[in-house]
């Protein structure tokens, strides 16, 4: 009788094959996060290149940022909630808290890579506005001070990823929706507010998503993969979801920015808008420019749910 066979009284300690780790799978992961961080940084740069160093970029912006002012004064009571929140102390808050639920699990290696994200983000956000990234005066903007990127955008996304890597493994799908839901209405409030144009919001998730996902290379080239994210069909239908409102929001953004590419701009802060240029065209500006920037917290969010997967 072999040792293997049910009836066996060893059988129930024979190893279980089902359960080995494709000996490809480490390396898989460990291209997902280096290879999306990399895109994702890339895309930091194109943005930057595209729609603040090029003349029409700066008018696609700026058509957007203008149309931001016709429904200001009904929208700034709910956008100045959400942006209020966003501070230092807040961050502080938010990575000890992290800290703390990743330590309480034992999970030290998570609760380092939090501190990482928090900090790498943030900071990088930072330097790349005050001492990297320029806005050259092409005639669109003139006299206007960089923006780019978002710093209350990017503390936005950070703390989002960050909950996204201490939350149990089935809570995962449901915090990935409420963080790109919370990333994208903090990104929407600066634009209401005037503080800041598509492409800052756009760029400041960008960043945050390079730096959830470099961190997640030292766990992937050890190839910790966690089997069981959020459950087989509950996470399939998530990762669907986003990807659905991800394409269709992107698709919307990149549509309007294309229509809005020749539009005429009325004078720097003219307070007459609309005179020179169509109202309901600086209205689908704006749409389609929120419409983008919740594409991207979709795209982020999918992404950094797949990385841990």
């Amino acid at each position: 009788m072999s040792v293997l066979d049910p009836a066996h009284p060893r059988a129930t300690h024979a190893p279980s094959l089902t359960r080995a780790t494709p000996s490809g799978g480490a390396g898989a992961r460990w291209a997902f996060a280096f290879v999306g961080a990399i895109v994702a940084a890339v895309g930091v740069w194109a943005t930057w290149r595209f729609f603040v160093a090029s003349p029409t970029g700066q008018r696609v912006d700026e058509v957007a940022l203008r149309g931001s002012e016709l429904g200001r004064s009904r929208l700034v009571e709910i956008a100045e909630p959400v942006l209020d929140v966003v501070s230092v102390p807040f961050l502080v808050v938010v990575v000890v808290a992290a800290v703390v639920v990743a330590a309480v699990q034992r999970r030290w290696g998570t609760a380092l890579r939090v501190v990482v994200l928090m900090v790498g983000a943030n900071l990088t956000t930072q330097v790349l506005k005050s001492s990297i990234l320029d806005r050259p005066d092409l005639g669109v903007t003139p006299g206007a001070s960089n923006s780019f990127p978002s710093g209350h955008t990017t503390v936005a996304a950070s703390v989002a990823a960050a909950a996204l890597m201490v939350v149990p493994r089935g809570l995962r799908p449901l915090v990935a929706v409420v963080g790109a839901a919370y990333t994208a209405a903090t990104g929407v409030a600066t634009m209401i507010l005037g503080w800041h144009r598509p492409s800052d919001v756009i760029a400041a998730i960008a960043v945050v998503t390079a730096w959830s996902l470099l961190v997640l290379i030292p766990g992937a080239a050890r190839g910790s993969a966690e089997r069981g994210v959020g459950g087989g069909r509950t996470f399939a239908v998530v990762v669907l979801a986003i990807a659905a409102v991800a394409g269709l929001a992107v698709g919307i953004g990149a549509l309007f920015a294309t229509a809005n590419a020749t539009v005429d701009l009325p004078p720097l802060l003219d307070d007459v808008v609309g005179e020179l240029v169509d109202r309901g065209q600086l209205f689908l500006a704006y749409a389609g420019a929120a419409a983008a920037v919740g594409g991207a917290a979709s795209v982020s969010a999918l992404t950094q749910l797949l990385g841990r997967r």
